[in-house]
Parts: C-alpha cells; structure tokens; sequence
C-alpha cells in the first residue's frame, strides 16, 4: 500500500504532494514501482496535528481520487474518518475505506454498509492532539485485539461480510515504543483474529528512537520492520518507499519464509 498524503504538514512527506498534479504524478509513480493499493488522505494524523474542516479535506483528496481512477486499475483507499468524506471518495472511485478510528464516528458503519467497499479498522489510544502525551496499556497486545475484535463485530452486525475487513494495531497511534515492538513481535496473535492484517511502520518515530535518525533517514529502519511485519503475518504493508520495500520482499519472498506470495 503506497501512501500519498494530499496535506502541507503530514509527519513525513508534507507538503510534497499537497498540490493535485504532483499527488496524482506521485501515485502513477508508485504504481509503477510496485503498489498494489494507492492510500490517500488530505488530514494529517501525526502526533499534534490540527483537524481539518470538511470542505477542505474534500478539496484535497476528491480531485486527486478522481484523477488517479481515470489512470490505474489498482484500488484507491481513502484515509479518512470522517464518514462524508468516507462516502464522497467511494463515489469519486476509492474502494477500501483506512480508518485511524476504526468507524466510530456516527454514521461512519452505515457508510461502509451501504457500499461494497473495503474497509480497514485501526487501534488508536486518543487522538492526534494527545495520543502521545502519555499512552498506558495493562497488556497493549491483548488490550488492541480486544478493540479490533469488537470493531470488526460491530461491522459483521452491521451486514458487512467478514471477506472486506482488515485490521491494523495502529503502530504509534497512542502507543510508546514499548508498546510498538510489542505489537510487532506478537503480530501473529492479532493474524489469529481471522482478519488480514495491515502494519504501517513505515518512517515512524519508533524506529528513529531504535536506529536513530531523522524521519527523511528513516528507509532501511523502515525495509526493515517491513520484513518483519510480512514474516510475522502481515497481509498489507503501508509503506512510503514503495520500491525498496517491494524490491526487499520479492528477496524474502524467493528465500521461501512462510510468505505465501503475500505482497
């Protein structure tokens, strides 16, 4: 899954692609690298970052929604929770919906209900604003699968077959490092919930804290915990370097590590 952030403060690349043209040229460009799903969010989620009105996130990702699905056969995710913005991209031509809130905001469920859509449920501790000021868990792992069980229940009762769910423990949403390498090494238990499960580690506080280095300096620490997530389960890696992470998996994949062709 290539990431295209359509914002000016985005934790890693913002500003690169705020403008439409250089979004959508981004997002032709990561599918000719390897992407097998384009994400694309026009509000940034980073630690501390301000909410974006509604018009204005429509204004960032429609265009560049629209633009792209005229242009790839892959499918587009929007990566929003706000459930008018959920509803307008699916129209525009997305056909997954990645939500850092996991479809809790009102009418968000019934959004996804009425399509056909995919949809992808993440674990978050908080909000942006405050995620990181102090996160606490008693078990972090068993506390993410209870949340992501009960989410993907709350869509099962809602008729959204079990075949369109994914779910991701939200690697830094309101988690310490601690509580991020524990996730990733007991990844397989959250696989055992019988949902794909996607990772998104890619260029993340946590493996600066590990390796050092500024987010730009960030790519084999992230190729690195890619492969891990992938070995341990994971079914959807949401990466920035599209190429590097595809170049390192095809490796992994060739030596014969349990991957089952996963991409």
């Amino acid at each position: 899954m290539g990431i295209i952030n359509v914002t000016p403060d985005s934790f890693s690349d913002g500003g690169l692609y705020a403008d439409t043209q250089a979004a959508i040229a981004h997002g032709l460009k990561l599918v000719e690298e390897g992407a097998d799903i384009l994400d694309i969010g026009g509000e940034s989620t980073r630690p501390g970052a301000t909410p974006v009105a509604l018009e204005q996130e429509l204004q960032r990702v429609l265009p560049v929604i629209k633009g792209l699905s005229q242009h790839i056969a892959i499918p587009i995710s929007i990566d929003s929770y706000k459930p008018q913005v959920m509803r307008a991209a699916l129209a525009a031509g997305a056909s997954i919906v990645n939500d850092v809130r996991a479809l809790q905001e009102p009418g968000a469920i019934d959004v996804v209900a009425e399509s056909d859509a995919g949809v992808c449920l993440m674990h978050a501790q908080g909000t942006p604003q405050n995620m990181q000021d102090n996160p606490q868990y008693d078990d972090v792992v068993s506390e993410v699968a209870a949340f992501l069980r009960a989410r993907a229940q709350a869509l099962l009762d809602a008729g959204v077959s079990k075949d369109r769910i994914c779910i991701d423990p939200g690697f830094g949403f309101g988690k310490r490092s601690c509580h991020n390498i524990a996730l990733l090494k007991q990844l397989p238990r959250l696989c055992g919930l019988g949902y794909p499960v996607l990772a998104g580690l890619s260029r993340k506080s946590v493996l600066g804290q590990i390796a050092g280095g500024e987010v730009e300096n960030r790519l084999a620490a992230s190729i690195a915990a890619a492969m891990i997530a992938a070995m341990k389960g994971a079914a959807i890696i949401r990466v920035h370097d599209v190429k590097a992470t595809a170049d390192a998996l095809k490796v992994v994949q060739a030596m014969d590590m349990n991957l089952e062709n996963r991409q």
